[in-house]
């Protein structure tokens, strides 16, 4: 009887609640409001903090990335999944990955704020999880007509090394903090919970992500073309660990947290471009396999064309600063809405030539 109860969608359900509890508690302990665990933000932030963008409000060197990274590392070595490949259209990759920090930075937040966002009150996140879903619909059309960015071959293990080297020298960086780093002294930049807190934190969440294969897009994107709830299970219950937490914690009942769609934390309620923005934003996931936490535990698997579409996620997150793409509480950037269009387009193009290559 253990036996059947204890089955690896059971895993997923019980990691999906624990890390909802723990991006709760991560709030409390200093994050941002509804923002215990962003990866889009996190990567956001990083970028701001080695001076790649010099948006002010967001500058810091997030350590639960560096954990993200470190946990599934441990734990792909340790079951004897660590398999380094690549070589799977790492350009179309690297743009795909700047296109869907550029679509989530137009929402102000990756597929898991949206979910922590709605779980605390803020309801613009129904808009943003609807376009995720769009997204991820419109992803699945190109799938069924054959889409794929071609077969990954093996690498050796010193390129599949890069990305954790790269996190290691970025947590130095945060521990020494030479005097050319950059940190916010007002805004979400400006909260964090203590660094070895976040490291912590960070590397429990990867760990628990490589075993269950956690992906935020994904899951809807299993739901619509093979009718597979497994992902969608874990999801599920990060929601409710969020919503209960909060609860728990009387983040309500103080006022600290309530329900509507303005006046939300890191949050505007332009319907509109919160929508397409996550279109984009699910649509590229589906496209590159993965949403952004899903690539970072396949970097740290050894998968460098996950690497890579890192890097179009760090390079994505500089020009939503530098070229005013980025919203803010007051609403969209200025070329934020035509940045998205642009996306939107370049998937398109690239699915239906992908589609035709396949053929």
């Amino acid at each position: 009887m253990a036996s059947n109860f204890w089955t690896q969608k059971t895993w997923i359900i019980l990691g999906g609640l624990i890390l909802g509890i723990l991006a709760t508690l991560l709030t409390k302990w200093g994050n941002p409001a509804n923002m215990g665990i962003c990866v889009a933000c996190f990567y956001r932030v990083i970028t701001g903090g080695i001076g790649l963008h010099r948006a002010g409000v967001v500058q810091y060197i997030r350590p639960e990335i560096m954990g993200f990274v470190f946990g599934a590392l441990i734990s792909a070595f340790a079951f004897g999944e660590f398999r380094p490949k690549g070589g799977s259209s790492p350009i179309i990759r690297f743009f795909l990955g700047a296109f869907f920090m550029i679509g989530a930075l137009v929402f102000l937040g990756c597929p898991i704020r949206a979910l922590i966002r709605l779980a605390g009150g803020d309801l613009n996140g129904i808009t943003a999880l609807l376009g995720v879903i769009v997204g991820a619909a419109i992803g699945i059309i190109f799938l069924k007509g054959g889409y794929n960015l071609g077969r990954a071959g093996r690498v050796s293990k010193i390129p599949a090394l890069i990305i954790p080297l790269i996190m290691l020298g970025l947590l130095l960086l945060i521990v020494f903090k030479p005097h050319f780093l950059f940190f916010s002294q007002k805004g979400p930049g400006a909260q964090y919970a203590p660094i070895l807190v976040s490291l912590l934190a960070g590397m429990f969440a990867g760990f628990v992500a490589q075993k269950t294969r956690m992906c935020f897009v994904g899951s809807w994107r299993d739901i619509m073309l093979v009718r597979d709830f497994y992902l969608f299970s874990g999801i599920a219950a990060f929601f409710v660990g969020v919503l209960v937490c909060n609860y728990a914690l009387g983040n309500f009942a103080s006022g600290f947290y309530h329900w509507g769609f303005e006046h939300q934390p890191v949050s505007h309620n332009n319907h509109l471009w919160n929508f397409l923005g996550m279109v984009l934003a699910g649509l590229t996931a589906t496209l590159l396999g993965g949403c952004p936490l899903r690539q970072t535990i396949l970097a740290s698997e050894g998968d460098t064309d996950a690497g890579v579409t890192i890097l179009g996620l760090i390079v994505g997150a500089a020009f939503a600063h530098n070229f005013l793409l980025a919203s803010s509480p007051k609403g969209p950037g200025e070329f934020g809405p035509a940045a998205v269009i642009i996306g939107l387009i370049f998937c398109s193009v690239v699915g239906f030539l992908m589609m035709e290559r396949e053929k």
